[in-house]
């Protein structure tokens, strides 16, 4: 159990790629206890990190609709993947780990969940560099399964307002909602599902200011 405490926060709406990542900076803005939140995308969807490149991702995986993450990492496929978000407040104890620890003991509890649906499932060594496509390339500590396939993995940012964790995990067949029940109660001591009403203004600006805007999705 890394949290003492969590809520968890089944998003009802699926959401455009602008939207989903906003609604995850608001979050981060506002929280006061970790949250978990688990949601869908609204249309076949692909984002790319922080430093990526737009082109090279549309050249790679041509056919979706491109947002750039406030995270790192490289790009992802969300037409058909689980996707959830961990946002962990400053002065939390995850959030002042280091990354490469906090991923450990993250996708750590994920391996203990996808061990029961998929059988062998274990941690990466590593060896790749973050770019390209997220699941053709894993780093260390990324989840895969018996043939070294690449199962899960995510991006992170940590700032003033604390640790955001984006993660995608590949296998999406199955009862999302269970899923994330049992990623909940494996992360955490103690837990409660949490109903957010969306700030719809504040998520709407950033959406115009950053994750809407060309010159955001082009900024690389």
């Amino acid at each position: 159990m890394i949290f003492e405490e969590l809520e968890v926060w089944f998003d009802p709406v699926a959401r455009a790629g602008p939207e989903a990542m906003a609604v995850d900076e608001w979050l981060l803005g506002i929280r006061e206890r970790p949250l978990l939140r688990i949601y869908g995308w609204d249309g076949k969807w692909g984002s790319l990190g922080y430093f990526g490149n737009l082109q090279e991702a549309r050249d790679r995986m041509p056919g979706l609709e491109w947002v750039r993450r406030w995270t790192g990492g490289g790009t992802v496929d969300h037409s058909e993947d689980w996707t959830y978000s961990l946002i962990v407040p400053k002065g939390h104890a995850v959030a002042e780990l280091k990354g490469g620890e906090s991923y450990r003991q993250i996708h750590e509890v994920l391996v203990r969940v996808l061990r029961d649906e998929v059988g062998t499932v274990s941690l990466s060594t590593g060896g790749g560099e973050d770019s390209g496509s997220c699941f053709e390339n894993p780093v260390e500590y990324d989840v895969e399964d018996g043939t070294g396939t690449k199962l899960a993995g995510a991006a992170q940012r940590r700032g003033k307002f604390g640790l955001l964790h984006q993660g995608s995990v590949l296998c999406a067949g199955g009862d999302w909602r269970l899923r994330g029940e049992i990623f909940t109660e494996s992360l955490a001591k103690s837990w409660s599902e949490e109903e957010i009403f969306v700030d719809e203004r504040r998520v709407a600006e950033l959406v115009k200011r950053k994750y809407g805007a060309q010159n955001w999705l082009e900024r690389c």
